[in-house]
Order: structure tokens, then sequence, then C-alpha cells
């Protein structure tokens, strides 16, 4: 086997955080935690799709981190002696997205996944550095596109479909473009794959799936499907933002057996972010997605079921329980349910705009869309925050960025610091009173045709590519008549609710954040009145878990803190 030169070699330096060197004490920590194993040449100590893989420490040779094989090989990155193997896949149980092969001899120090979580779980220095690792080496593989491929025609749902499930989940991945891609249509020959079954996506070099939904997309890469009760459980969450993510963190940690639901992705909208910077405890900001990961490790750690995708389809009551229909037929029975199934993007209102969607067309600004805009100039809609950290995001890597708001101020719905940051960045020119209303290019978006909302004059903008933040509306179509809705469509809960809307309660009145239907809460983008931010959706999670328990008071359920996840039956989500 032979290996070409890497950009991250054994001996060189490591400055951000994502290559550290262990020192000899943290060695000597991990040691008792592990078995040593004496490797050869050629030994693969994970390959590409294993799930579980153990953390290794390479303590004498070297490691190569490689994606393919044979001819088609690709080393990523060599690890030398006191240097760790993985990314965060080892914590959540994903597959693995490379593979380990031993480039020169030595010996490593395997340890179990289990016993990673749980060094990870006590915090401290070590624990801390794996985890600042872990979650940088995951940005590196976005970035880079290893993984899964994906290939389909970008005018194809099926196609925007899996795209968008890969990306909201964090997947490493490439994507193939039918439409200008003639060695992909002969790779498909060559496979026997026809063009009515596409798009497909190639697993591990060969594994093809056709068409595949997420959900068997989910359970090929080791996506979370965790075990969910066969009874009635005592707090079901449907929606993993940072409001549902919030709720099974002290859901789970106060005793509670909790399921959390995701129809396709943990960390909701707050988790397409490429960074939110004025959270709390996070100086320097941190990503979405990295939010999103660490609050999952956190929720599983005290015992909480995860489980993507999983979507909702009806609420309805089952006496003094409630009963959730899934999708495909499935039912959950709960005592209590927490709606935090937030918001979804609005799209613009222009003829045209279905021909680029998925292609050219975005909601989310992350490192897969990222990799697609570079060096091309970009277009995005809107003036909130959602807006602005996308534009300074893009900025880094698109030619141009352009950002279009209606009105004159860009401070009227921007975090202030986030505007000032804009005005000063010579990369990003702010369209001040411009609406969209057009486009351009047959096969690819080329310009976008813009209006000045005060003198209706129309002009052209060069865009390869376009993305929309303006705005959202509550995903609520699951919930039915089972709770009051406000006139926009956003949950009804406590003060809130009129007399007329109490058709479904008892004599008392609501709880804070209770719905129209007794042990039925809403938090979070989703609820009537909130304030749609991070902070404020994660701190109506947690104080939601404190009216659960004065539902469960009410309904004679003794909680016993930190048994009810460990005795619960459970059957396995498949």
């Amino acid at each position: 086997m032979s290996f070409e030169t890497s950009p991250f070699d054994p001996e060189t330096p490591d400055l951000f955080g994502a290559y550290p060197r262990l020192s000899e004490a943290q060695i000597e920590t991990l040691l008792p935690l592990g078995e040593r194993k004496t490797t050869a040449v050629g030994d693969v100590l994970f390959r590409q799709g294993d799930v579980q893989c153990d953390f290794i420490v390479v303590l004498e040779g070297t490691v190569a981190i490689v994606e393919g094989s044979g001819r088609d090989e690709r080393v990523l990155s060599v690890h030398g002696p006191h240097r760790f193997l993985g990314e965060i896949a080892i914590l959540t149980g994903q597959a693995s997205f490379v593979s380990a092969v031993v480039q020169r001899p030595g010996e490593v120090l395997e340890v179990s996944p289990s016993r990673l979580r749980d060094l990870v779980a006590r915090g401290g220095g070590l624990g801390d550095a794996l985890l600042r690792a872990f979650l940088l080496r995951r940005s590196i593989l976005l970035e880079v596109g290893v993984g899964l491929r994906i290939i389909g025609s970008p005018y194809s749902p099926d196609t925007r479909r899996l795209r968008e499930f890969a990306a909201r989940n964090r997947l490493p991945h490439t994507f193939v473009d039918l439409e200008v891609d003639h060695d992909a249509e002969a790779l498909l020959r060559a496979l026997g794959v026809g063009a009515e079954e596409t798009p497909v996506v190639i697993w591990r070099g060969s594994d093809v799936l056709r068409n595949p939904s997420n959900a068997d997309l989910a359970q090929v890469v080791g996506l979370r499907t965790s075990a969910l009760p066969a009874d009635v459980c005592d707090l079901l969450i449907v929606g993993a933002g940072p409001a549902g993510l919030a709720a099974a963190v002290y859901g789970a940690s106060e005793g509670l057996q909790t399921v959390l639901l995701d129809a396709v992705a943990t960390g909701g909208q707050a988790g397409t972010s490429p960074r939110i910077e004025n959270y709390l405890g996070f100086p320097a900001g941190i990503s979405g997605g990295d939010l999103a990961d660490l609050a999952v490790i956190q929720a599983e750690k005290f015992g909480a079921c995860i489980t993507v995708p999983a979507i909702a389809s009806a609420l309805e009551r089952d006496g003094e329980h409630h009963a959730l229909r899934l999708d495909d037929g499935r039912v959950l029975c709960a005592r209590t349910v927490i709606i935090a199934s937030g918001v979804r993007y609005r799209k613009l209102e222009v003829e045209g705009l279905d021909r680029f969607e998925g292609a050219n067309v975005f909601y989310a600004a992350t490192l897969v869309e990222a990799r697609q805009c570079v060096d091309d100039p970009v277009v995005i809609v809107g003036g909130g925050n959602s807006a602005g950290q996308a534009a300074v995001f893009l900025a880094r890597y698109a030619v141009a960025v352009q950002l279009l708001i209606r009105h004159d101020d860009l401070s009227r719905d921007m975090s202030r610091y986030l505007a000032d940051r804009i005005d000063r960045d010579a990369r990003i020119a702010v369209e001040r009173c411009t609406e969209v209303c057009g486009f351009t290019g047959d096969s690819r978006l080329e310009q976008v045709v813009v209006a000045d909302t005060r003198t209706a004059v129309r002009r052209t903008i060069p865009a390869r590519a376009l993305f929309v933040f303006i705005g959202a509306e509550p995903h609520v179509t699951w919930v039915g008549e089972h709770v009051a809705l406000d006139d926009c469509g956003y949950v009804l809960t406590g003060r809130d609710i009129s007399v007329g809307d109490r058709h479904d309660r008892a004599a008392r009145s609501a709880m804070m954040l209770e719905t129209t239907s007794p042990g039925v809460f809403a938090v979070g983008d989703v609820r009537s009145g909130s304030i749609k931010r991070v902070a404020s959706a994660v701190g109506e999670g947690s104080m939601a878990v404190r009216v659960v328990h004065e539902r469960l008071r009410e309904l004679g359920v003794p909680i016993d803190a930190g048994s009810a996840s460990a005795s619960a039956s459970v059957t396995p989500l498949r």
C-alpha cells in the first residue's frame, strides 16, 4: 500500500486544536481505560462504515486516515506518537466516514466508546480537548467532502431531499451533478443503475442505495435511532432544536423517561447557523451544528432517547395520556408532550424560483453550501440575524456577497454587533430598499433581477447562488385541532389562552407554557409570543420541565430521579 503526502503531517504542530498531541500525563490517564496493541504496516484499525469504533491513541509508529481504497485511495492525514484518531462519530455512534491504516509499525492504545463517553462527560482538560478536536475534525471532513457520494440531478426533488438531509445532519458527503458530470453517467452504467433509479447514494465506495428514503440513509450511516419506550413515557418532545434539546437534557437529568424526535436533524434552524456569537458562555462564538452535537451528547449521557428522522403526523388524546402518530404508522404514548417543532423559512413568492431550488437556491448557509459557492458571486435576501450570519460566513468563500433588504436600516431587524460587522466588511455589499422580482439562467442561476422598492426601477445582479432568509412560519400541521393557535398559526400557551379556547381543559387555568390541552406544552419559536433567540429557546425548554413535573404530580406519577430511564422497557425503533 502506498501513501501520498498528507496536508497533516505527524511532525507538524497543531495550531487550531483539531490535531493536538497528548501529553505524557494525559496518556497516563488514558492507559488504564484501554488496551495496548502492537501494529504492523497495513493493519486496518477501522474501516469506513464501521460503527462504534474504538478511540485510538498512537503510542509508536504512524497511522494514516484514508478515504477510498486501491487507486481511488486518498490520504487525508497522518498521525504519529501522542496523537489520536477519530472524530465526533465515536461519541454519537455514527459510522466512520474514513478508514485508519497503519503506515509505520508501532503500538496503539484502544479505548472503548463507552469509556471515552464517560471520560468526556466528566469534563476537565483532557475531555474538553478531545471534544474540541472531534468537532473540528467533523468540520474538516465536511469541508474536504469525504464520506457519502450523492449522484443525481439538482432539479430532482429526491436529490434535493437527500442533499438537505445530509447537510442538516452534518454528514460528510460530496454531490455529483448528473447534468454536468459525464463521468458520473459512466459510473452509474458500470454499477447497473438506470436513470429512473436516480438519485443514488454510494457508500464505502461500492454500496449503492437507489433513491433511499431519509430513514434508509440514516440507518446506513448509523444516525441516531435510539430505542423507544414500549409503554407510556413520561415526556415526549417533538422537535430537536435548541428548545427541544434543552428540554431533553433537563428532563432526562431529572429522572424522566424522555424521548426526543425530529423529522430532519438535531439542531433545528439554529443548527444551520455557521456561527452564533451572542450565546452566553461562548465569547468566540459557536456554530449551530457544534452546539447541537454537544447538546445531544449531554442529553444521551442522562439517558434521553433521541431518534432522527421521525416525522410526527398527528397528535391525539388518549385518556389522560397523549398519542403521537408518526408518518410510518407507529404510535407513541406519553404522559406529557412538549411541542418544540419550531418554524420553517418562508420562500420567495417569485416566479421561476422553483427551477433553481436545491441547485442554486438555499435556505441554510453551512459548509456544504459554502463549498458550492467558492469564487462565485452570491446574493442573500433577508435583514435578520440569520441573513447577517450567512453574509459574514459566505464572504470567506464567495467572490462577492450582496445582501438585499427591503428597507434602508440594516440594524432594524439585525443585532447591532452583526450589522456593524457587515458595514465594515468590504466583501459584503448591502443593497437597501431592494427586493427580488425575477431570475435569469437556463440550467444554472446566472442573475437575480431586483427592483428598487421606492422607484420600481429594475436591474440585474450577477449571482450563482441565492440564499433566502425572509422570516419563518410555525411548523404545526401535525398538531391538528389538539391545541389552539393564534391568528398567525403559533401555539397559544399560559395566560394567552382565552376562556373560549379552554375546551379541552379541567377547571384549573393553564400553567406556564401549557397549551389548551392539559399536559401538552409548547416552547421555542413555535410558541406564540416567544422571543426568537437561541438563548430564550434554551431557557423555555429547560423551564418547561418544571411544569412537566407539576403535571406528572397532578396525574399521581411518582418520579425517582435517575432511575426512570434506566428501568424503562424499550423496543427498537426501526
